[in-house]
């Protein structure tokens, strides 16, 4: 352990302020050590019947970006312990290199398991960085073009399973992730079906996120049983349907525990908790949904 915690300072050292470095060291070794106790907490509040718990980066996108080895000190004490990354303004790591971010996520007991990107001229870096990060997934965050047409998904779904391709050579799953406008219906079609239609399930996996699916006025489950096993990444996310806006667990009307229920036939393998709105900031609002969780077992 004594290793670690040195080689994570010379990473932080190089580019943290001097106060942050005296206090550094200090605060990791307690991370470090707390995390040891997460599984008997875990046990406790009945997470040990679902995955553990994920966070989606672009949830504290403000803070990664100021600070991310202090965000990410801070999201391992509540007690996350898988990430999934977002593309910024400084890459797809917040301005770390993929082998630091990798470093300082597994020396606080955390994980990179995927990362949103763009399938743009950077795609092949993409690739490379992933491959360094360690993560099984790498995931298309919006349509390679824009256009809400038949034929432009289906086109859409063509490209996805070439990149699908490229992945799986690198030993990376690729994937794409939903937002609202996927459930648009065009000619009494709906568009996300044709991109699970077209789809090749073996060389693309779908990220559902679950609170957009909602706010469009559809159904998970409907999904889960239409297509079982085909989203084995979920966006865990709670909306208020009024004002179309995330907000913590158990103040809109997405059903997580019920969802959480349905893992085995969606087929998820893992899940981030996503919210982009916050009743006073991005941390509070993580520890109050990861408290939920843990106060809600799944049965």
């Amino acid at each position: 352990m004594k290793k670690a915690k040195k080689d994570l300072f010379q990473i932080v050292y190089k580019q943290q302020p001097n106060n942050y470095r005296r206090n550094f060291l200090k605060t990791a070794g307690m991370m470090i050590a707390g995390s040891l106790l997460l599984p008997e907490i875990s046990r406790s509040f009945g997470l040990n019947n679902i995955k553990d718990v994920g966070i989606q980066l672009y949830t504290v996108r403000k803070e990664m970006i100021e600070d991310p080895i202090g965000t990410l000190i801070k999201i391992a004490k509540i007690g996350f312990k898988e990430l999934e990354s977002a593309r910024s303004d400084k890459g797809n790591y917040y301005g770390l290199t993929p082998k630091e971010i990798k470093k300082v996520a597994g020396d606080l007991g955390m994980k990179i398991r995927s990362g949103h990107i763009h399938v743009d001229s950077d795609w092949k870096k993409s690739i490379e960085e992933a491959t360094e990060t360690g993560q099984e997934y790498i995931i298309s965050a919006v349509l390679p073009s824009q256009g809400q047409t038949i034929e432009h998904y289906r086109s859409s779904a063509d490209e996805f399973n070439k990149l699908g391709e490229e992945c799986k050579k690198a030993n990376l799953s690729f994937g794409y992730h939903n937002h609202e406008t996927e459930f648009d219906t065009v000619n009494g079609q709906t568009l996300y079906d044709i991109l699970l239609d077209r789809c090749d399930p073996s060389l693309v996996k779908m990220e559902m996120d679950l609170g957009w699916v909602v706010a469009s006025g559809h159904d998970p489950f409907e999904y889960f049983n239409k297509y079982p096993g085909r989203f084995p990444l979920w966006h865990l996310k709670d909306v208020d349907l009024a004002l179309k806006k995330s907000v913590e667990f158990g103040k809109g009307k997405v059903d997580i525990t019920g969802l959480l229920k349905q893992a085995k036939k969606a087929g998820m393998k893992y899940y981030f908790v996503e919210q982009e709105d916050y009743s006073v900031n991005a941390f509070e609002s993580m520890e109050y949904d990861f408290n939920y969780l843990r106060t809600h077992p799944v049965s």
